[in-house]
């Protein structure tokens, strides 16, 4: 487990962490760096992938554990966590990944048992709402959050059908900031939703995983940019080839999540005057 920062700041500081299912293991490296540096978090809001990331970090664990669970994926490790569900909702029930992330933060914990204050973003199906889920089982919050339309099926909770939160509030600012948070960096790993760079080359065709995907983040691509209003800092890793299903290329959207962090700490202690 992590020890936290001391506190040397009179502003609270949050952390909002958005939606990009393979890009989202960037964020990583954005904590990393973070915690390398001694930049407290005080709260941390998280959509889909950014929920995931964020939940385990919130529970206490170090960056250097979570990075090593990220490395650990591969196509193999992958396939076991697939449960393949009748294509009623979605083609995944999501089970296997539930008990994988269970195992991993050490039980089926609540948010109040979290150190970090934490909150995760999901969408209602059926009315188009933001739901932001605080309270009860962090692992239900986190399996609602990360509910890909079409891939997995869709969760039940108090009532409501709920899917993605990447639909409706692609990166959560708007969360931490009702959190009670002074200073918000919010960490995009969307910012070019279309790739652009094997324009005129010969590219494979997509998986309909990224097809998918791809058509989420094309089609939210503007709610992005709204998403990012009132955050003082705003992070974006340069991902732009590596596909959202990708999560073989783990390593190298660690390392570009560092590198973004890295060249923007200045300005963080600059603003936050350490």
């Amino acid at each position: 487990m992590r020890e936290r920062p001391s506190r040397l700041l009179d502003k609270k500081v949050g952390l909002a962490l958005g939606g990009g299912a393979a890009r989202g293991l960037a964020h990583i490296g954005v904590l990393e760096v973070l915690e390398k540096e001694g930049i407290p978090i005080d709260m941390i809001a998280g959509t889909s992938a950014g929920a995931a990331v964020g939940a385990l970090y919130a529970q206490g664990r170090n960056t250097g554990a979570i990075k090593a669970l990220a490395l650990d994926l591969n196509w193999k490790r992958l396939a076991s966590l697939v449960d393949l569900a009748l294509p009623r909702t979605g083609f995944i029930q999501g089970k296997k990944i539930k008990e994988q992330l269970k195992s991993i933060i050490g039980g089926d914990i609540k948010f109040s048992d979290l150190k970090i204050p934490f909150a995760c973003v999901a969408t209602d199906i059926k009315t188009g709402e933001e739901i932001v889920i605080s309270q009860g089982s962090v692992l239900d919050g986190v399996r609602a959050s990360i509910s890909i339309p079409a891939i997995f099926t869709l969760i039940k909770r108090e009532g409501r059908y709920l899917v993605d939160g990447g639909l409706v509030n692609p990166v959560p600012v708007s969360v931490v900031k009702k959190q009670g948070a002074d200073f918000i960096i919010a960490v995009n790993v969307t910012a070019d939703a279309v790739n652009r760079t094997n324009l005129g080359k010969k590219a494979k065709e997509p998986t309909i995983f990224n097809v998918i995907m791809q058509s989420l983040y094309i089609s939210t691509h503007s709610l992005v940019k709204s998403s990012l209003e009132g955050a003082d800092i705003v992070i974006e890793p340069n991902l732009a080839d590596i596909p959202y299903g990708d999560f073989q290329r783990a390593k190298e959207g660690i390392l570009r999540g560092a590198l973004a962090a890295q060249g923007i700490i200045p300005e963080i202690k600059r603003q936050l005057n350490i």
